[in-house]
Order: C-alpha cells, then structure tokens, then sequence
C-alpha cells in the first residue's frame, strides 16, 4: 500500500511540474514542484538501483547506487553549464562532495551507530578511499594557485589537462577496486546484520527497465528546474554558491541520503560508506572532468579553477571525514562530528 502511494505520488508531481513548466507557472511555484518531483524521483531511482543490486553483489550495489545516485545532479548540472552558469556548477560540486562525506555519511554513521554500538568495515578499503580523497583535494588546489598568473588560454588548456588525468584516474580506481583486488577490498560481513538476505522486489530485467524510465524523468525535470534558478535566485537575494552547494546538492543527492542511511541502519555501515565517499569521489574523479569536456563540446570550456570558499570546504571535509573513517570502525558520535561540521559550512555558506 505504502510503495503504491509512493509511486502515486512521483507521477502526480512529475505531471504537475510538467504542467506547470508548460503553463509558464512563477518560478517559484515551479521550483518548489520541481524540487519535490526531483527528491521522489531520486527516491524511485534508489530503489531501482538497491534491485538491480541485489542481482550485481554488495560492492557493485554501492558502486550502482552512488552512479545512478548523481544521475540527477549530473543532468542538472549539465544543463547549467549549458545555460553558462559556471559558477553554479561548480558550487554545486562542491556542495555534492561536502554533502555526502559530511551529511550523507554523517547521517548514516550516526544512525546506524544508535543501533549499534560500534560498526565496522574494510580497513583497507577506508585507506585507499582516504588517499583518493587527498588526490581529489590536492588536484583542485592546484589550479587554483597557478591559474592567478596563468592567461584565460592556458587556464582553459590546464583544466582540460587535468580533467582528462582525473578521469583516467578514476577508471584505473575501478579496475584496481572491481577486478584486481576484488577479493582483498570485498565487504566485511558483520554477524548481527540486520536482514542480511533479503529478496528484491522486482525482477532483474524489470528493474533496469524501471532504472532506465527514472533517469529519463530526471533529466525532464531536471530542465524544467535549471529554467528557473536564476530568477528564482535573484528574486530571493541568495547567492549562486549557496543555492549550488546546498539546495541543488541536497535535492540532486536525495537518493543517496535514503539508501546510506537504511544501509547503516542494518549494520551494513561498508556500503554505507560506499556510496556516501563513493559518491564524492566520484563527483570529484568523474564528474567534474566530465563537465569540463562538455562544456568545450558547448563552445565555452568550464575552468576547474575552484574559489577559496570552496577549497577550503572540500578540505575540510576531506579532512574530518578521513580522520572518521580510516580505521575502519565507526560510532554515533562520529557521525554527529560531521553533520556538526555540514552545519557549519551551510551557514557560513550563506553568509557569504
């Protein structure tokens, strides 16, 4: 009854915001349709996912997730740099990298830690999550210290440069973490896991097909939403980096939020942690660069030049959340720390 009312309601919002688009609605009313379409829609691709998981294996589930979870911040973010607002973009990167170590991963830690007293998952893996972090850090204070003295030409040529290291880098990451040391980064399976066999709800075939119709309907809504950010923004006085790195990351991540956070609640903290830094690494090894070639296919090449606020938020980040994670043990406090830390950087975001 609960799933049938669930899926009521995505169609209901997903032809309401259509409607709404196509009847030249206030921005705002838009938005807010646009917004809720988004969450349920993130919500319906989860559970998409979390099946067609069951049928791929645990650490492959955490892969899948965190990839279909950035879907509808990919396509939103596409459609930005369409529109030329590079600023948003990159403020939604930021938002999507802080969002998931700090609040995603927070959230699930904290969760999962009142439930149990101490979780635990592959030290190893926390280590080279650690270290992917650091490169993802490293890489994006790097132009933005040489860009300062470099011409609009050489910035433009030393980000395609780098994106196109970043997304070597990544898929060598894939390689080494799915096909070469599988077995040596594989998921610590805890003894008092909570409904450790349970049975997917849809088929495998239907499932994709059901993965394939949400990501199809993301991007719709996704256009609708990007067509009004900008008046919508104006109209509120909120700056570009604040609606990229908290609204647009916070609707864009909704399905990893639900998924980490279950996850944990079972005692399945390893692919809790999967798809939170997962997701973050992604988004800085993967997407990112990605954005910065398709915007060189639009005509104007993105800069991967990142503004002092927003290093210093990924650093932090980065900072608090290896610092948490790599001994490969959490607790609830832990958690708390990081959504502290989220907090913090919204408000200070804000402000700004």
């Amino acid at each position: 009854m609960k799933q049938k009312l669930f899926y009521t309601a995505t169609a209901i919002f997903f032809i309401l915001s259509a409607i709404l688009h196509y009847s030249g609605a206030s921005a705002t009313v838009q938005i807010t349709i646009c917004s809720a379409a988004v969450i349920l829609l993130a919500a319906f691709l989860g559970r998409a996912t979390e099946n067609v998981a069951h049928y791929a294996g645990e650490r492959m589930g955490g892969f899948l997730n965190a990839t279909f979870g950035n879907a509808a911040e990919l396509i939103i973010a596409i459609f930005l740099v369409k529109e030329g607002l590079f600023d948003m973009v990159k403020a939604s990167i930021t938002g999507s990298i802080i969002g998931n170590m700090l609040f995603v991963l927070g959230l699930s830690v904290f969760m999962g830690g009142l439930k149990f007293k101490i979780q635990k998952f592959n030290e190893l893996l926390a280590g080279h999550n650690a270290s992917l972090m650091l490169l993802a850090v490293i890489v994006l204070f790097i132009p933005a210290v040489f860009a300062r003295d470099f011409e609009p030409r050489q910035v433009d040529a030393l980000s395609l440069i780098v994106a196109g290291i970043l997304i070597i880098a990544y898929i060598l990451w894939l390689v080494f973490s799915m096909i070469t040391h599988k077995n040596e980064l594989s998921e610590i399976v805890p003894t008092n896991t909570v409904e450790s066999h349970e049975q997917a709800h849809w088929s495998k075939g239907f499932s994709i097909v059901m993965l394939v119709v949400a990501t199809v309907m993301v991007a719709f809504i996704s256009e609708w939403l990007v067509g009004n950010l900008e008046e919508f923004t104006h109209r509120f006085g909120l700056s570009e980096l604040f609606v990229g790195a908290f609204l647009i990351a916070i609707i864009g991540n909704a399905a990893e939020h639900s998924a980490a956070v279950f996850l944990a609640m079972k005692n399945k903290i390893g692919a809790a942690v999967e798809i939170a830094v997962g997701s973050s690494l992604q988004i800085a090894l993967f997407v990112s660069p990605v954005l910065v070639f398709i915007s060189f296919f639009f005509g104007d090449i993105m800069d991967i030049v990142f503004t002092t606020y927003e290093l210093v938020a990924i650093g932090v980040a980065a900072f608090i959340a290896i610092s948490i994670s790599r001994d490969g043990k959490t607790n609830w406090y832990e958690g708390l720390l990081l959504i502290f830390v989220y907090i913090i950087l919204g408000v200070a975001f804000f402000m700004a």
